[in-house]
């Protein structure tokens, strides 16, 4: 099925409530901006590129090239212009954007990830990633990232930044996440699609993928609803997922299957007459950068 291109679309019209209003509360920290720019954008950027260079298959016309495309036909959807985008063999399902606004951001993508999913499915995790991009969410995804992969590598500012990582980051990354779950929904068109790659994340394999149930997954996804409705169910939730970097994914795939049923959504994929932000155009580069 050939995708409808969301033509001139802005990260707002898509944005999570709840990604909306933490962000605006991460904004409010006097100077975080211009901290993580500083101290993380030329040391980050290179340590990255290198490692990625050194460790990973760079994806392109050449290399992978049914990957490549999968990127291509996102960015289309999604109105944006492609990343780099990396293959890194680790036996843990990930993938994961770097980007400093002005300079090159890329994705990369875990070997193991890959063999889980379809193509589409594939598709949809460059998607969420480039949902990230998409929605500025650049600055404050670095220093997580940052955090998350090379405070151990990175001394001692790794250290440093590994201690400072508060409830608020965490608490924001999830709500990111929702956000970027939606890019995924809006580049493959396809509610299970997303709901799938979710469920293989919470409990697939590559022999057990081709065998999981999609309805049954989101059937489980509302009885974490059922439970987690008495206020006794909902600390013992928000204490199950304080210190995660992403909402739990029965919760994400019950998020993306209420919103594919939205008139938010359905406006969105059947609307084609969306125009470019003049000046954003004017400037080039990024999007919505």
């Amino acid at each position: 099925m050939s995708n409808i291109p969301l033509i001139g679309l802005k990260a707002d019209q898509f944005r999570h409530p709840l990604d909306l209003e933490a962000t605006s509360t991460l904004k409010q920290l006097p100077g975080l901006d211009l901290i993580v720019r500083q101290l993380l954008g030329q040391l980050g950027e290179q340590f990255f590129m290198l490692e990625n260079l050194a460790s990973s298959v760079q994806v392109g016309e050449n290399q992978l090239p049914h990957l490549h495309q999968l990127l291509l036909d996102a960015c289309k959807t999604l109105d944006l212009e492609p990343p780099q985008l990396y293959v890194r063999q680790h036996p843990m399902p990930n993938a994961y954007t770097f980007a400093m606004r002005g300079k090159q951001p890329f994705v990369v993508m875990h070997t193991s990830l890959i063999d889980l999913l379809t193509d589409e499915e594939v598709k949809a995790v460059i998607a969420h990633e480039l949902g990230h991009l998409k929605c500025e969410h650049g600055v404050y995804l670095t220093l997580a990232n940052l955090i998350v992969l090379a405070a151990g590598q990175i001394s001692p500012v790794g250290t440093v930044l590994a201690q400072g990582l508060q409830a608020q980051m965490l608490e924001w990354l999830r709500c990111a996440e929702f956000t970027c779950d939606r890019a995924a929904l809006l580049a493959t068109q396809d509610p299970r699609v997303v709901a799938s790659l979710l469920m293989k994340l919470a409990g697939g394999s590559p022999t057990l993928a081709p065998k999981l149930n999609v309805d049954a997954f989101l059937a489980q996804a509302r009885s974490y609803d059922d439970l987690s409705s008495t206020q006794l169910g909902e600390m013992l939730k928000q204490a199950q997922t304080a210190q995660l970097s992403h909402p739990v994914p029965v919760l994400r795939a019950r998020e993306i299957d209420r919103w594919a049923s939205s008139k938010d959504y359905e406006s969105l994929v059947q609307n084609r007459s969306v125009y470019y932000d003049a000046e954003t155009t004017k400037k080039g580069g990024w999007r919505n950068w």
